[in-house]
């Protein structure tokens, strides 16, 4: 009778075990969505906010009062793009981003959208259409955004700018992006300054000090405004740190610019093509740069070719190329600033067939280079008195 009644005390015991293990399993659920994203701060970071690129010091959001997981901010946004993070200082976080890349914020109103938060890649951003005054609110509850666009941006305060040199800067200008030796203007009166030259198809902005990027710029309201033949697509423009604005010169020419510092105006008027003045090249040393080249982009390896004894001016090298871009220069410059020999349009080819183009260019920029399209051993001829260019095939 002991026997029985222990065995059926042990069977109680494992039902009741049983039954209490089916219980906890009708209990236990599965959570499904995001958690919400705990923090203490939010910062947000792009050439569209206040703060631009700078990750070490990104524009921060403040939480509400209601919601520590809601953050709101209210400010100008600049048109371009703009990502979120929890911290400043590192590239290597993951950032809250649009669902889609490119979504746009402007002057349409965003209601609860849905956004994503990673690392890496793919390096989706906002992007912002319309510059103006935004309140922008960020629910890391429930991973919604919202905007609304407040008002058109307010005008910059304009107060003649006191200066006594103004250069340009860009790859459009004669001296490129070289900030150390930007391409000077003529002082024509206190506030006046003007430029006579070529402008090539790029970018450029103003400033009046050499020797650093950190400083500010004279540059358009908006970014990409058009100078061309026809002119300015707006003459007006500002003076700020940022964003980068800068003008995209949609037509190689020669131009007249005349900027009033005074009013914050620029006048621009187109004077013609760019005839270019072939004078002989005064060299004893030529040099071929590139991937296509034996000995790639090192500058200090550049490939030298040989002087002709009959005339100073003909250079000649033999030897394999591959498939890649080239451009020569008369010395071993390690900054790149020198100019460089370059075909008279880009990619022109060379190939089995020779050059398709036998003249070319002596000039610091555009970056224009030689593509070689088809892999072998080549006979190149360089005549820097006609500023043509032969290349034979060689079997």
């Amino acid at each position: 009778m002991k026997i029985n009644n222990i065995f059926s005390a042990a069977a109680a015991l494992i039902l009741a075990f049983a039954i209490t293990g089916c219980e906890s399993e009708k209990e236990f659920k599965i959570i499904d969505g995001n958690l919400p994203i705990k923090t203490s701060s939010l910062y947000m970071v792009g050439n569209a906010t206040p703060n631009g690129w700078s990750i070490d010091s990104p524009t921060p959001l403040t939480a509400t009062d209601e919601d520590p997981l809601v953050f709101v901010w209210e400010g100008d946004l600049y048109a371009g793009e703009m990502k979120l993070c929890l911290v400043p200082g590192s590239w290597d976080v993951p950032f809250i981003r649009p669902l889609t890349a490119g979504t746009e914020i402007g002057r349409e109103d965003i209601s609860d959208a849905p956004f994503k938060m990673h690392a890496g890649n793919p390096d989706d951003k906002w992007n912002v259409t319309a510059a103006g005054t935004y309140s922008l609110s960020f629910d890391l509850r429930n991973w919604t955004m919202s905007t609304r666009f407040l008002k058109e941006p307010d005008g910059p305060a304009i107060e003649p700018i006191v200066a006594d040199v103004l250069y340009i800067v860009g790859d459009a200008t004669p001296n490129g992006w070289s900030i150390d030796a930007p391409t000077e203007t003529e002082k024509v009166s206190d506030f006046i300054f003007r430029y006579e030259g070529p402008l090539v198809s790029g970018e450029m902005k103003a400033c009046i000090s050499a020797g650093s990027w950190d400083v500010e710029f004279i540059r358009p309201l908006s970014d990409q405004c058009t100078i061309g033949k026809d002119g300015a697509e707006s003459n007006d423009f500002v003076y700020s740190a940022s964003p980068d604005n800068k003008w995209k010169v949609t037509d190689s020419g020669n131009y007249r610019l005349t900027f009033d510092l005074e009013n914050w105006t620029i006048e621009t008027e187109y004077l013609g093509e760019i005839i270019a003045v072939k004078d002989p090249i005064e060299t004893s040393t030529l040099f071929m740069i590139g991937d296509a080249t034996p000995n790639g982009w090192s500058m200090d390896n550049a490939t030298e070719l040989t002087v002709s004894q009959d005339n100073k001016y003909v250079f000649t090298w033999e030897g394999q190329l591959v498939s890649g871009t080239m451009k020569a220069c008369t010395e071993r410059d390690g900054t790149f600033s020198c100019p460089f020999i370059r075909p008279s349009s880009p990619d022109c080819e060379i190939s089995s067939a020779g050059v398709a183009a036998p003249d070319f260019v002596y000039t610091k920029n555009p970056d224009d280079q030689w593509r070689v399209t088809e892999a072998g051993k080549y006979r190149l001829t360089f005549d820097l008195e006609n500023w043509t260019i032969k290349a034979e095939k060689l079997n």
